[in-house]
């Protein structure tokens, strides 16, 4: 994906509220279900992380390689992702 895509993408989820919500349980097999379904009803999500910084950036990562999705931007706890659903229609740029 190019810059200027996920510079659109960026814009657009800049008003997302986060969908899924990493907690105190951690990265655990129904969190990986949950993310599963709202990449594939979505494509754009944004998940909360609530954990330390290296450990947010650990499970940034295993999220990407476990559903396939691309990190699109990080600031914080919260972590944009997106992951082509190629049953969806094509996304309308703005």
């Amino acid at each position: 994906m190019n810059s200027s895509d996920k510079k659109k993408l960026r814009a657009e989820a800049h008003s997302l509220k986060p969908v899924i919500l990493i907690g105190q349980a951690g990265y655990t097999p129904a969190v990986l279900a949950e993310l599963e379904l709202a990449l594939a009803s979505h494509e754009l999500i944004k998940v909360r992380i609530r954990a330390e910084r290296e450990n947010r950036k650990q499970i940034s990562e295993k999220i990407c390689r476990d559903t396939g999705a691309e990190l699109i931007q990080s600031i914080g706890a919260c972590a944009v992702l997106y992951r082509l659903n190629p049953d969806k229609p094509a996304r309308n740029p703005k």
